[in-house]
């Protein structure tokens, strides 16, 4: 494919930063966008999405189980996040993610992981928790998946999700 103009090295560097693809993956994705950023970006994120899709039927065995105490020490949650390798679990993104997901929880009290996933994201309305964890799979190549989570607050009696 001819290319009509030159790829700017900083555009390849802004864009890997904002959706943490490789950087063959964002300069062909300008290339194959004519240098057009926005639609490079697209371009990254439907085939992230696409990736990941296959990797979702991948078996993912490892990952972390996360806390978050809420100030004053009356609500809490634990939240198993799930990723393919060991290597990925104690990615710091990825550590990140299950930490935000069990503040989630606390805060948001989902019923289930289907509404949890639903949920608008509480540091940022215009993502979703899926959003998040999307981000994450496409980051770092993998299948990365909330297994489940649970909610405590003092006074509350705990429901079983099993």
């Amino acid at each position: 494919m001819t290319v009509d103009r030159k790829i700017d090295p900083k555009d390849i560097q802004r864009l890997r930063e904002e959706t943490k693809a490789g950087v063959m993956d964002c300069k062909r994705a300008l290339e194959d966008a004519n240098g057009d950023y926005e639609k490079a970006k697209s371009l990254l994120e439907e085939r992230g999405l696409a990736s990941m899709a296959k990797k979702a039927g991948r078996e993912a065995r490892e990952g972390v189980i996360a806390s978050y105490i809420h100030a004053g020490g009356k609500i809490g949650s634990l939240v198993e996040v799930a990723s393919e390798t060991d290597f990925v679990a104690r990615n710091p993104e990825f550590q990140k993610l299950a930490q935000e997901i069990a503040m989630q929880v606390a805060a948001m009290k989902p019923g289930d992981l289907d509404e949890l996933l639903a949920q608008a994201y509480i540091r940022d309305a215009s993502k979703t928790v899926k959003d998040l964890v999307s981000a994450v799979a496409v980051a770092t190549g993998e299948n990365v998946s909330v297994r489940r989570f649970q909610r405590f607050a003092l006074g509350e009696s705990v429901d079983s999700e099993e």
